[in-house]
């Protein structure tokens, strides 16, 4: 058997430097014997284990970064997709973006494909659209002044990403509209109370005033016929009621209600007298 020379003095220093180097390395700076080795010559003639081998190998450069798909902009479900807006007031459209990053938000209005604002910049003609953004906000707010009804439709909240991202908000503008309940008929026998009910819904603001007209003529609440009167609630829906009290066969008619701010609501009232056959008035009500 051929007798092991031992190794020269300062080859084993060197890789006795090296141990410690690589100790120091991956023992985290901590001083003190590789796991599994307690001397040079344990190192020297012990066969490593895998694990033990990884620790003296050069590691490999790692891979280039890649952005996680957690981190790419995205809308916030809870938008609203629906928003209703009162003909000539503001409408706003909002459009929250998540980790918008360095992209850009736009808006565009689908009726005609027409690119409204690119971030704060406004890219029609039409004043009435402007984007508004605060720094601390993740909100892109389109808003719309002097809402008119042909502003109603879809519009596209868009990211610059590629491929493009889209979130849709439809935009309904309504009218300010005017119903007399009951209508368009009501029949009242004579020595009754007429008692006519004018809603007035979707308006900006309660009609500054409420006309009731008779046969095309405003109604006279002082007239020397007297029992006619006119009691109005304003709020979100404003109502008007029009009591006229012993109805009379000359109280038949065509009667309308005329808001300030919206179209005319009319209905015609049938005086019907008792002593009208039974099968005629039920002739008149049909």
């Amino acid at each position: 058997m051929p007798i092991a020379h031992p190794l020269p003095l300062c080859v084993a220093w060197l890789l006795l430097l090296v141990v410690i180097v690589m100790s120091d390395m991956t023992n985290g700076g901590v001083q003190g014997p590789i796991e599994g080795y307690n001397s040079l010559d344990d190192l020297l003639t012990t066969t490593p284990t895998p694990g033990q081998a990884a620790l003296l190998l050069p590691t490999a450069p790692t891979a280039a970064y890649t952005h996680p798909k957690w981190m790419e902009p995205y809308f916030d479900p809870s938008t609203p997709r629906n928003v209703t807006a009162l003909m000539g007031k503001s409408a706003y459209l909002s459009c929250r973006v998540r980790n918008l990053a360095n992209k850009t938000v736009s808006w565009i209005r689908h009726r005609d494909i027409h690119i409204l604002t690119v971030g704060s910049y406004t890219y029609t003609s039409d004043q009435r659209f402007q984007a508004t953004h605060h720094q601390d906000t993740e909100d892109w707010t389109l808003q719309i002044k002097w809402a008119q009804k042909r502003d109603a439709g879809m519009y596209e909240c868009q990211i610059s990403t590629q491929p493009v991202r889209s979130y849709f908000v439809r935009l309904n503008v309504v009218v300010p509209t005017a119903t007399i309940l009951g209508g368009p008929d009501l029949h009242v026998d004579k020595g009754s109370t007429i008692n006519l009910t004018c809603t007035v819904k979707f308006s900006p603001e309660p009609p500054a005033y409420i006309f009731w007209y008779h046969h095309e003529e405003v109604i006279n609440y002082d007239s020397s016929r007297g029992g006619v009167s006119v009691i109005t609630e304003k709020g979100d829906v404003t109502t008007s009621f029009l009591l006229i009290q012993n109805a009379d066969l000359a109280d038949s008619g065509k009667y309308s209600c005329a808001p300030s701010n919206a179209d005319v609501a009319s209905v015609r009232v049938h005086v019907l007298n008792d002593s009208q056959p039974h099968s005629r008035r039920a002739k008149i009500r049909s």
